[in-house]
C-alpha cells in the first residue's frame, strides 16, 4: 500500500528541516514552510549552494515561534516569532521571482550573523504576499508557493534514495534532498508517474519533476563536500542539462492536515520520462 512514511517542513529557506508527525497544508504549502529567508548585504537571498554552512543551523518548531540553534552548541537559542506584520517591507526575489517580505528583528539578525560568519538578515513573507507557480507547470493560475525554489510540495519516495544508495559507496541519508512528503510502499521512481493523486480527500498534481542542484552533495552534519551523490545520478537520472530527483507537486486546496501513514492513492499516472 502506497502511503506517507515522513514528513518535513523547513521554516527557514536552506536552514535545517524538520521531521513532524503531521503537517498543515496552507494556500502555499506546509504551515510554516520556507516563510523566512535569509539575504546577504546585497539582499541577495542565500542558499547551501553558496553559504554551506547554513546546514548547521536547525530549527524547531515551538508553541511560541521558530526557535532557531547551531550544532555546535544546540544550548544557545534564538527565537523567531511565528507571524511579522510590522516592520520594514521590500521587494525580494527568488530566482525569476518577486514577492514582498518584511524584515524581522535587528537582534535575530546579529545572531545569524555571528552564527554564520557573514553579515545577513532575516525577512518572511506575510500572508499578504503572493508568489505564483511557474503558469507553465502551474493547473490553474490560482496555485501560490512560499519562498520555495518554486512549488509548494516536494515528493519524494524511500524507495527511489535506497535504489539511488544501493549504486553508492557510501549511502546518502533523505536530508541531501530535502522533500516534504516521502512515500512508502512505491516502486523506485514511481512518483515521476503521479500526475495526480489524492491523500485525505485532497487532489495533488505531479507537476515537474525536481531539477536537483549542488546542495546534495553537501554532508549535512559535517559540511565535507564531494562529487557524490550527483555524479552517481548523472549516470541515469539525466535528460539534457539537469539531473532528476523527486517530483514538485501543487494541490487542490489546503486546511487539511497530512499525516504520517495516511494513504496515497494514485489517480492519473502519466509516462516516465527517464
Amino acid at each position: 500500500m502506497l502511503q506517507i512514511s515522513r514528513l518535513f517542513v523547513y521554516p527557514v529557506k536552506s536552514l535545517g528541516g524538520i521531521s513532524v508527525s503531521s503537517a498543515l497544508l496552507t494556500d502555499r504549502g506546509f504551515q510554516h514552510d520556507r516563510r523566512w529567508m535569509l539575504l546577504n548585504e546585497q539582499n541577495i537571498f542565500m542558499t547551501q549552494r553558496d553559504y554551506p554552512q547554513m546546514a548547521l543551523l536547525q530549527t524547531n518548531i515551538t508553541e511560541s515561534g521558530i526557535s532557531l540553534f547551531h550544532m555546535d552548541d544546540i544550548h544557545e537559542r534564538i527565537m523567531v516569532p511565528f507571524c511579522v506584520s510590522s516592520g520594514t517591507r521590500l521587494t525580494v526575489q527568488v530566482w525569476n521571482d518577486y514577492c514582498e517580505a518584511i524584515f524581522v528583528d535587528r537582534k535575530i539578525d546579529e545572531w545569524l550573523s555571528r552564527k554564520l560568519n557573514v553579515t545577513c538578515r532575516l525577512v518572511y513573507m506575510p500572508d499578504d504576499s503572493i508568489r505564483k507557480v511557474d503558469p507553465v507547470y502551474s493547473v490553474d493560475q490560482s496555485h501560490i508557493t512560499s519562498l520555495s525554489d518554486g512549488y509548494p510540495i516536494l515528493l519524494l519516495s524511500q524507495s527511489s534514495l535506497d535504489d539511488l544508495n544501493s549504486r553508492l559507496e557510501s549511502p546518502v541519508p533523505m536530508n541531501r534532498f530535502r522533500p516534504n512528503i516521502v512515500l512508502a510502499g512505491a516502486d523506485p521512481y514511481e512518483e515521476d508517474e503521479m500526475a495526480e493523486f489524492r491523500i485525505r480527500g485532497i487532489q495533488f498534481f505531479g507537476v515537474k519533476l525536481c531539477a536537483r542542484c549542488s546542495i546534495p552533495t553537501i554532508n549535512q552534519d559535517t559540511l565535507e563536500r564531494s562529487k557524490e551523490p550527483t555524479k552517481t545520478l548523472a549516470t541515469y537520472r539525466q535528460k539534457g542539462n539537469h539531473i532528476w530527483f523527486g517530483q514538485n507537486v501543487v494541490y487542490s486546496s489546503g486546511g487539511v492536515s497530512l499525516k504520517v501513514a495516511d494513504r496515497v492513492e494514485i489517480t492519473r499516472r502519466k509516462e516516465r520520462v527517464l
